[in-house]
């Protein structure tokens, strides 16, 4: 993977990027967005298991298509 400001956990990362290859998944601005968008969903899939009448349309087995994304690297 090549490193950009994208997927970079700070500028220490240049010097060090062997060093601080591994935090990259956990700590870089593409890892901060992909772990909101994982909170997001789980959030959504809890207020549809709740009796929210906003909700009540909401078909059940779409949940797991919706968890789906979290398979995405």
């Amino acid at each position: 993977m090549d490193l950009t400001a994208f997927n970079a956990i700070s500028p220490i990362d240049g010097r060090y990027r062997l060093k601080t290859k591994k935090l990259r998944k956990y700590s870089s601005e593409e890892a901060l967005i992909k772990y909101r968008v994982y909170v997001e969903i789980e959030y959504f899939i809890a207020l549809t298991e709740i009796p929210l009448p906003q909700l009540k349309n909401f078909p059940n087995e779409k949940t797991n298509g919706i968890r789906y994304f979290d398979t995405i690297p």
